[in-house]
């Protein structure tokens, strides 16, 4: 038996400022197979943004991230290697697709509203982080609240209410009071207005902050039930603890410093003037992206966002066009290329077993919750290695998103009779795996529906 469920425990998180580039290189290898160079890049990326951290504010401000053009085809880790690093900098990420954005002038998304968006989960990042600090006191202060619904304080005996309502707190936190009705004054969320035909977030405007403002803010009665009773309230503390004034100065300023964004299919951009294609804005598209990655100053709902040393990765297959595509003004502004190499059978093999996340993992742990002991041998994960790298080859390049196809459809009987199942310890070995694919994979019209 080789596939087994990892141990529950946490692991403690390494502290970023003493990842050197191998150690964080490391990291990245317990999610990411292979491609080592891409993993270099940005390692080396992120090192030197601790090091700019630790420049003089004069020299700081002239240090420009190095931006990274990583070229490779689909399913070979792009997105994954951005993503992870993103998370081991506990840096605001977000990932866009360049085809997705159109020219000034042509109705579509702008290119400014990845900067907007990056934002809005930089402030989601800073207020869950101020939330767990803040938790425990928000909690309290809703429990008494509660109890004072419950228990009005009496105060002639203020003793015995002493008594009784810590008594009533043990019977509210061991949960015999959640089905109890309790009558609580909530807010009123005031009229429902649908506006269609404006883009009121390019405008910066929030409509669910302006309208409790033109119509005030009501409030009334409702009967709830305790459980649901508690969780308001704890929302209200919560809101009322929370400084938003500091979690939206420390979000923008994670934003302007620690900002990743992963600019996919940039490849789909890259086609000239006068070139052939059904979109005569591409060039346009990279001309408007341009002053982004280059540094601009951006207007978005919480206030101004310089885009100086944000940290671009763009990436793309580069099938049909190639970097030098691309105009040069935006060639100029990522200077680091790497290229990522298509994946073998035996980068499958590993994809299946190695990562924390690894696939075969998930499918134990998904059997395992039906009581079925689902155990996979080598030789089964090399059989189905390499018919994904045979499908790869006769049909679209998928890299390992194929693996996801292919487990799907050789688990699918074990998936549907699971419940049903008397023998609960399930064997998947090579035999098994070239019974249910080996036709599959032979005809190769139905593969390419199928598989």
């Amino acid at each position: 038996m080789v596939i087994y469920l990892p141990s529950q425990s946490v692991e403690e998180s390494p502290v970023l400022d003493e990842l050197t580039p191998r150690e964080i290189v490391r990291e990245l290898d317990k999610y990411v197979i292979g491609q080592p160079d891409a993993k270099r890049a940005v390692a080396i990326a992120l090192r030197n943004r601790l090091r700019r951290q630790k420049l003089t504010p004069e020299m700081a401000e002239d240090v420009m991230p190095k931006n990274i053009l990583m070229i490779g085809p689909t399913g070979v880790g792009k997105t994954e290697i951005a993503r992870r690093l993103a998370k081991l900098a506990n840096s605001p990420f977000m990932k866009v697709e360049a085809s997705k954005f159109t020219e000034v002038g042509y109705v579509g998304r702008d290119v400014e509203s990845m900067i907007r968006d990056l934002v809005d989960i930089s402030i989601d990042m800073v207020r869950e982080e101020k939330l767990d600090e803040i938790g425990d006191r928000a909690e309290s202060a809703a429990e008494n609240r509660l109890l004072d619904l419950l228990l009005p304080p009496d105060p002639e005996n203020p003793d015995d209410t002493s008594k009784s309502r810590e008594k009533l707190r043990e019977r509210l936190r061991a949960g015999k009071l959640d089905e109890r009705m309790v009558e609580l004054e909530v807010k009123d969320r005031g009229p429902q207005v649908e506006i269609a035909g404006s883009n009121f977030e390019d405008m910066g405007i929030n409509i669910k902050e302006l309208i409790p403002a033109m119509f005030g803010s009501r409030s009334k009665k409702r009967n709830m039930r305790v459980e649901d009773a508690l969780e308001y309230l704890i929302q209200e503390e919560e809101q009322k603890l929370i400084d938003m004034d500091l979690v939206t100065r420390i979000a923008l300023e994670r934003v302007e410093s620690n900002g990743i964004i992963f600019l996919d299919e940039v490849d789909k951009i890259a086609g000239r003037e006068g070139g052939h294609g059904p979109d005569v804005s591409r060039e346009g598209v990279q001309r408007d992206i341009l002053p982004i990655v280059e540094g601009t100053t951006v207007n978005t709902r919480y206030g101004f966002v310089r885009t100086d040393h944000i940290l671009f990765i763009a990436a793309g297959a580069f099938h049909v066009s190639k970097p030098s595509d691309l105009i040069p003004e935006l060639q100029g502004r990522f200077p680091i290329r790497v290229e990522l190499k298509s994946l073998s059978v035996d980068d499958f093999v590993r994809i299946l077993k190695e990562p924390k996340n690894a696939l075969a993992k998930q499918y134990v742990a998904l059997m395992e919750t039906e009581g079925i002991k689902l155990i996979l041998t080598d030789d089964a994960l090399l059989e189905v290695s390499k018919f994904a790298a045979q499908v790869n080859e006769t049909s679209e390049n998928i890299g390992a998103r194929r693996l996801h196809t292919i487990m799907e459809k050789l688990l699918e009987e074990i998936s549907f009779e699971g419940p049903d199942l008397k023998k609960k310890t399930v064997k998947v070995d090579a035999a098994y795996v070239r019974k249910q694919l080996a036709e599959i994979v032979k005809d190769q019209d139905l593969s390419r529906y199928i598989l």
